[in-house]
């Protein structure tokens, strides 16, 4: 499906859907837990169903009802999968799973979509052999699955180097399952917020780190634990609230966006701040849990932002950076390169057919914004975040925009387009 865009002007409130890495993770803990597990507002996206998928290849029942889905895991009994594991598009369900497959006795082969076959998975191999498990990508030509895990795991060290927080998260999961105690070294660590994310969803199953560094560089984790059933609710999610909250902000626009959660963990919920340091004018109702927008004002420029734990929000600043006047800087990026697709050199490649310039080294990016977007045919490289980045574009954009496969923003966000063209974005689906 390809989407085109229109300049609009937006007004209303909009209410954005449950946070995908807080639903991945009480998915997965749930498959972990004994008993049944409740967890609403999931977020019933793609990758979030992957995640569902995999729960029941390792032998959990499952079932998903509107606003409510249900786990019955099986603890310590889970079982080693019938059939090779299909994790979608979900890199995080992916490097997740490698660790509870190396739980079990037995081999377990992981794979994906065409992205996932192209995504860095070593360094959740090398950590579960360092523990005494045997696991292998089998592809001669590149670091990515098919991917084969066997068990079982114990306590020992770990060590990692500079690594994505996906990657300690899915050891940091499974240790409290081994026997033996865990420690875990993050040197240089990434992404920290989502490392809290993770210990938080521990600690709501039941489990507790023996040390924590404060820094996340260092974790150890009793081992023999075992994870409990629960009922949950997942929060909204910040990485999505990023492109509406863009959206008012880039177009003369009086925009609300209701249920969001000022005191969760995740880290994107930085993007209002950033948005604000660049004169941005929103105002954020702690007592109703809204972000009041009121946009179409100018940006001020000359400002570097590190995104060092929040690379995920790249495409969406990178469209705020566009509109405002000047350079905008953006550091820590050398792991946004890793993702579903290589965002840096995307969202250097696609907002430059538009008119804006944008140079680029490994680990930074200067926009040069100010510049009148042009409308014209764009690329979203199926990922869900570019494309959704792309049509906020075209809402500012003289002309019209047209995003190719935007059908992709359903892997994080389903409800996208319903929610942009609610608040009156001029969208038009051509299949």
């Amino acid at each position: 499906m390809n989407t085109t865009v229109k300049n609009s002007r937006l007004s209303g409130s909009a209410m954005v859907p449950g946070s995908k890495s807080h639903t991945i993770r009480a998915v997965l803990l749930a498959a972990m837990s004994k008993g049944e597990s409740c967890i609403h507002n999931p977020l019933p996206s793609l990758d979030c169903q992957s995640a569902m998928h995999v729960a029941e290849c390792f032998g959990a029942k499952t079932e998903m009802r509107e606003g409510l889905w249900i786990v019955q895991g099986l603890g310590r009994e889970l079982i080693v999968p019938e059939n090779y594991v299909d994790c979608g598009n979900s890199g995080t369900t992916t490097y997740f799973a490698a660790s509870m497959a190396a739980l079990l006795d037995g081999y377990t082969v992981l794979t994906g979509d065409a992205q996932i076959r192209r995504r860095p998975i070593r360094p959740v191999l090398d950590a579960i052999n360092q523990l005494g498990g045997h696991a292998f990508t089998t592809r001669s030509d590149i670091d990515a699955c098919p991917a084969v895990i066997g068990g079982k795991m114990r306590g020992g060290t770990v060590r990692f180097n500079h690594s994505l927080s996906q990657f300690v998260s899915s050891i940091m999961l499974s240790a409290p399952l081994l026997n033996g105690d865990t420690e875990i070294i993050n040197d240089n660590p990434l992404e920290k917020p989502y490392l809290q994310l993770s210990i938080d969803w521990m600690r709501r199953y039941g489990v507790e780190l023996a040390e924590n560094s404060g820094d996340y560089s260092h974790f150890r984790i009793k081992g023999g634990q075992e994870y409990h059933p629960t009922e949950s609710t997942v929060p909204s999610d910040w990485s999505g609230v990023a492109f509406p909250l863009v959206a008012g902000v880039v177009t003369a626009s009086e925009v609300s966006i209701c249920g969001v959660d000022f005191n969760d963990s995740q880290g994107d919920k930085a993007v209002v701040d950033h948005l604000i340091s660049m004169g941005a004018d929103i105002t954020k109702d702690f007592e109703n849990g809204r972000l009041l927008i009121k946009g179409g004002k100018a940006l001020k420029s000359g400002l570097t932002i590190d995104l060092t734990d929040i690379p995920d929000s790249l495409p969406a600043l990178c469209v705020a950076a566009a509109y405002a006047q000047g350079d905008t800087k953006f550091t820590g990026l050398g792991h946004v390169r890793l993702k579903e697709t290589d965002r840096v050199a995307v969202m250097e490649s696609e907002l430059g057919k538009m008119g804006t310039k944008i140079e680029a080294g490994s680990d930074y990016m200067v926009v040069h914004g100010g510049v009148p977007l042009k409308g014209t045919t764009v690329e979203s490289y199926d990922d869900h975040r570019v494309a959704m980045a792309m049509v906020v574009c075209g809402l500012f954009a003289a002309g019209e925009t047209i995003v190719k496969d935007s059908q992709c923003a359903s892997v994080s966000f389903p409800t996208f387009f319903k929610v942009m063209e609610g608040l009156g974005a001029e969208l038009k689906s051509i299949s």
